[in-house]
């Protein structure tokens, strides 16, 4: 059930990334923005985003924790049924949503295209992971 849940919120981020990606303008100046330091650049941009960003932005990042969390509870359901091929599925999955946001808060805070492209390929990673783990739940 939790799958089919992160396979709709990640078509949901999919498609709230587009809105963002066509209709709303990052400011070039907010925390984090060309931090230094990368790690304490996305928390300060990620925080920033969750308190002051456009609305689309701000669905964008919520749904991105979402996801993080969802994908946090189905590697501990995996671990627990010890199923090995959910546990790869469930860890390729996490990797996948993890490289997505921290390129998604890298874009944010540094506006490299590379980086968006770096975040499509992890969507892409996690998208194509979870879907394997639902077939393979039917």
């Amino acid at each position: 059930m939790i799958n089919g849940l992160i396979l709709l919120l990640l078509a949901a981020q999919f498609l709230i990334g587009m809105v963002v990606n066509l209709f709303v303008t990052v400011p070039s100046a907010h925390p984090g923005a060309n931090a230094s330091n990368y790690f304490s650049g996305v928390v300060q941009g990620v925080a920033w985003a969750l308190i002051h960003a456009p609305l689309g932005l701000l669905l964008h990042v919520i749904v991105g924790l979402l996801l993080f969390l969802g994908s946090i509870i189905l590697i501990v359901f995996a671990i627990a049924s010890r199923s090995r091929a959910w546990i790869i599925i469930s860890v390729v999955g996490l990797i996948g949503i993890v490289a997505a946001g921290f390129n998604g808060a890298s874009f944010m805070n540094y506006n490299f295209d590379v980086s968006s492209l770096l975040m499509s390929i992890g969507f892409l990673l996690a998208a194509i992971a979870y879907t394997i783990g639902f077939s393979l739940a039917r």
